[in-house]
């Protein structure tokens, strides 16, 4: 297996001015040397990865990474910039910058080394030396651990005036401290190695504060040992006793039973959900996202201290929701809510695409009459293609049936973690019972989460906390949610569900168009965010019991969603000057993409540009949800782009509809960047242009 780093995937003199251009300078490098097959495909997954939290940290130091399907082994490649490059930390711009790269299915040893080199991370002395190396080959052995290249890169360090020694001997220590001290705590023995820290205390001292930490991110890779790392320095600079169970991507090793019963206080440091967060209920517990543990960690620990003296703890069986682990504590009301909504979308679209293309096979085989078939269990002719029709339509109505429940609990389980998941299935179920629908289902999921969360605030004696997720719970909250549903609100909320089917039965003219540019708004705004779903989730409700209305709904939410991509593949193939290199190989993937009603393919010009590319994106969706409104055009399918087109009513004036809101949004933004006056630093590129450096947004 080869190095992790080599001499060829170091640059220390890297010249890129954003960080786009230093992810891709470094990634050409890891390209060149045979480890990332697909540099695009791979600038896509880091771009995604950095989208979801800023990869910069204090003390001058960049860490873009990601897990990707388009790298061969775990790699890692350094550059060092001597202006600097703002990767989002607070403390200003980085000027050492470490891509990492892990395979979708990395291995566990790699893994592990890409973690001690997190961990490094938090060492000055280390960093110090990485400042003052003078050779790649030096760098490359620094960072690799490597006896020999350690001394070397000390003797380079001492060329430039720098105290070479602290660097190598310091840097590995600490490593192997902090390795022996992860080690430690994930043992199966109570009272391992952790405890040398009492050690020197061997008189009647009082017994240190104890900590238990669990630190995660959503690559588990670098943030999740870096916070780590730093919650064990605070730790012991103020004498408190800090374990660390890092969840990251090779797994985790459950810290021992009894250290975790003995712990007088919780520190959750993550941005993805904690496995087995049970475990720690019934603590002090404070719960961060993961750069907090890295950024701030001695307060974390005083913040947890005050509520152990206080005697503040989580309530049994339950800590942060999945959809609140990352969230600040200024997060109001509001925003907690979309996040819930998000959770149970996010989790019913599988089964929308799942299910919504089956029936839509079914009709283009064997018309839309197959519905009134019988049932295959009793009648299937192996020759007959209504037989398969009848069949595709079966299959795919029990998994759209799971459409209502799965959205339930999924809402409740993004408020109260998995408690939630019972009462919000069965609230969803019973939603289906009494016609209430995807509204009902909604509701449900909603009551469900707040009942769950109330029950669990109850102080119960400690010998029935083992029974409270897996017996009282459930039991409790799925018959308060059954009442409410079946008996107090369920019946009003099925009148509401009717009383919108009704409307959307009987949308003509005025109101059609209306209707139809609100949503292709929606679906164009964020470009696959919160309000594209908003929009998505409430076509796919309608298909439930479909009428005309919502047949039509359903065609104008995805003929507005093709349009984004389409328009950005069309525009960089007219006007590829005003667009970068990356850009236009963007384009090229943009049509498949736009094709098949993938709205997110326009997020890479978004993110590049979003004042131009944006409204432009908007517009072009305004004009196609109007026009598919318009024409009548309806959708049974709740996916497939151009691929459903045969089962799409009037389907000439359908493609049309989206053609005139393609070129609606490349006219747009054809003509928008047209009108941006180029920078001294960031000149408009031309046809032969090769730079790699994304403009920045106006």
């Amino acid at each position: 297996m080869s190095e992790l780093i080599t001499a060829e995937l170091v640059d220390l003199d890297l010249s890129a001015e954003t960080k786009e251009a230093a992810a891709r300078s470094l990634a050409e490098r890891m390209a060149a040397s045979g480890r990332v097959t697909d540099l695009e495909g791979f600038l896509a997954d880091v771009a995604a990865r950095e989208a979801q939290m800023p990869t910069g940290l204090d003390g001058g130091i960049g860490i873009p990474h990601c897990r990707s399907e388009h790298v061969t082994e775990p790699t890692l490649a350094f550059g060092r910039s001597a202006a600097g490059i703002d990767f989002g930390a607070p403390d200003g711009p980085a000027d050492l910058i470490f891509l990492i790269a892990a395979p979708a299915g990395g291995d566990a040893d790699h893994l592990s080394i890409l973690s001690t080199l997190a961990r490094h991370l938090m060492d000055e002395t280390f960093t110090g030396a990485l400042r003052s190396a003078t050779a790649a080959e030096r760098a490359a052995a620094l960072i690799r651990g490597d006896e020999a290249g350690v001394g070397a890169a000390e003797s380079g360090a001492a060329e430039s005036g720098a105290e070479p020694e602290p660097s190598a001997q310091a840097a590995e220590p600490s490593a192997q401290a902090a390795k022996a001290a992860a080690q430690a705590a994930g043992a199966a023995e109570p009272d391992e190695g952790a405890q040398p820290t009492a050690a020197p205390e061997p008189t009647a001292a009082p017994t240190p504060f104890r900590i238990i930490a669990i630190t995660s991110c959503p690559t588990g890779i670098a943030h999740t040992y870096m916070a780590a790392e730093s919650l064990e320095k605070a730790g012991q600079a103020a004498g408190v006793e800090v374990f660390v169970e890092t969840q990251g991507s090779a797994g985790f090793q459950r810290l021992d039973p009894q250290l975790v019963a003995d712990a007088d206080g919780v520190i959750f440091a993550h941005d993805v959900e904690i496995r087995e967060k049970e475990r720690f209920a019934g603590k002090p517990t404070v719960d961060v996202g993961v750069k907090a543990g890295i950024n701030r960690p001695a307060e974390l620990i005083a913040e947890v201290r005050q509520k152990a003296a206080h005697g503040e703890t989580t309530a049994p069986a339950r800590a942060a929701a999945p959809m609140d682990k990352g969230a600040d504590t200024g997060d109001n009301f509001a925003t907690r809510l979309r996040k819930w909504l998000m959770t149970g979308v996010s989790y019913m679209v599988p089964f929308v695409a799942a299910g919504g293309l089956l029936i839509a096979l079914a009709f283009a085989i064997g018309g839309y009459t197959i519905n009134k078939a019988p049932s295959v269990a009793e009648h299937f002719l192996w020759t007959e293609s209504a037989s398969w029709a009848a069949l595709l339509f079966q299959i795919g109505s029990v998994a759209f049936g799971f459409l209502v429940p799965v959205l339930a609990g999924f809402i409740a389980y993004g408020m109260a973690d998995r408690p939630g998941l019972v009462p919000g299935f069965v609230g969803g179920a019973i939603a289906l019972t009494i016609n209430a629908g995807f509204l009902g289902g909604l509701i449900a999921g909603l009551i469900a989460g707040a009942v769950v969360m109330a029950i669990q605030r109850v102080r119960i004696p400690p010998v029935l906390r083992g029974i409270m997720p897996v017996v009282v719970i459930p039991l409790i909250s799925s018959a308060i949610v059954g009442f409410l549903m079946f008996l107090v609100i369920g019946k009003p909320i099925a009148a509401l569900q009717k009383g919108l089917t009704d409307w959307l039965s009987g949308l003509t003219g005025a109101n059609a168009i209306i209707l139809g540019v609100l949503l292709g708004l929606m679906m164009c705004f964020d470009l696959g965010g919160p309000l594209n779903k908003v929009a998505y989730a409430f076509a796919v409700g309608g298909l439930a019991n479909p009428n005309e209305g919502s047949l039509k709904v359903m065609a104008a939410v995805m003929a507005a969603g093709m349009v984004p991509p389409l328009a950005m593949a069309l525009a960089t193939t007219v006007r590829g000057r005003l667009f970068t290199k990356a850009e236009r190989e963007n384009g090229k993937a943009a049509w498949v993409l736009g094709a098949s009603f993938i709205t997110e393919g326009a997020i890479p010009f978004a993110a590049a540009d979003p004042l131009r590319v944006i409204p432009s994106a908007m517009a072009g969706g305004a004009v196609t949800g109007a026009l598919s409104m318009a024409f009548g055009c309806t959708l049974r399918a709740p996916h497939g782009g151009i691929f459903v087109v045969p089962l799409i009513g009037q389907p000439f004036l359908y493609l049309l509809a989206i053609a005139a809101g393609t070129g609606v949004s490349t006219a747009l933004v054809i003509l928008l960047k047209g009108l941006r006056k180029p920078s001294p630093t960031h000149p408009a590129p031309t046809p032969t242009d090769t730079t790699n450096e994304v403009p920045a947004a106006a």
